[in-house]
């Protein structure tokens, strides 16, 4: 049985990919949550403390993301902005770009338009569309089979749901490496065991929107972190085929 994923780390000092005097962005680290939660008592470092010590000043998350995933997390400096950038997300003005690596060969491209339930019972809208960047297939036995089949792949959500990617992927059969709870738990086993990688492959990597002020065109990057890179490695895939080519 795969133990629970335990997150204690202290950072010093975060990413910080764009700022101007009403917005930053950060490259969040797989494992930090972005707020203080009741449910997630092992945490002690949050990334709105984090930030918010780092720039000495209040900030606003404009939108999540999961714990387990890693990449763009977008801050307002003031209230005002805020409410103009969560109204930018929740209207779909904001173009959101993720990779993931996940089990078997998924097809080419795809759209998953499978409506998800959210924690008040409300059944919602839910649409993903991807494509499939490259696959790989390593001599690794995995079950019956003499070998291990993976896709790495780019991933753009049309709606905001909570863990959207995580569960659409694993509606379709081709769940994240490293996901827990929505994915397979004898790949992530075999994941961890064999090579000690026990995050979840999904990373945000970067977003496209207009400036809530300036009206200019904003296009944030993300690198790919260490445990990514080096899944790729394993899977004898380079960094270049997931360099996003993202144009405000």
């Amino acid at each position: 049985m795969l133990g629970k994923t335990c997150f204690f780390f202290y950072i010093s000092m975060l990413e910080i990919l764009y700022q101007d005097e009403f917005l930053v962005a950060i490259n969040k680290p797989n494992g930090l949550l972005v707020h203080k939660s009741p449910i997630a008592a092992d945490a002690s470092e949050y990334a709105v403390q984090l930030l918010r010590d780092q720039l000495g000043q209040r900030v606003f998350p404009a939108h999540r993301l999961d714990r387990k995933t890693s990449g763009v997390l977008l801050f307002a400096l003031d209230a005002t902005t805020n409410a103009a950038m969560q109204s930018k997300f929740e209207q779909r003005q904001v173009d959101k770009t993720y990779f993931a690596i996940v089990r078997g060969f998924i097809p080419e491209t795809g759209e998953i338009d499978y409506p998800l339930t959210n924690d008040r019972g409300t059944l919602q809208d839910t649409v993903t569309r991807y494509e499939r960047l490259t696959t790989a297939e390593i001599p690794v036995a995995f079950g019956k089979h003499p070998t291990s089949r993976y896709s790495l792949i780019m991933l753009c959500p049309e709606t905001g749901r909570q863990h959207q990617l995580r569960k659409h992927l694993a509606h379709i059969f081709h769940p994240i490496i490293g996901d827990r709870p929505h994915g397979c738990n004898k790949q992530n086993r075999l994941w961890l065991e064999k090579w000690q990688i026990n995050n979840m492959l999904l990373h945000a990597a970067g977003l496209v929107f207009e400036h809530p002020v300036s009206k200019e065109g904003i296009a944030i990057n993300a690198g790919l972190p260490s445990e990514f890179i080096r899944a790729m490695g394993i899977l004898e895939l380079t960094p270049m085929s997931v360099t996003p080519n993202l144009t405000a």
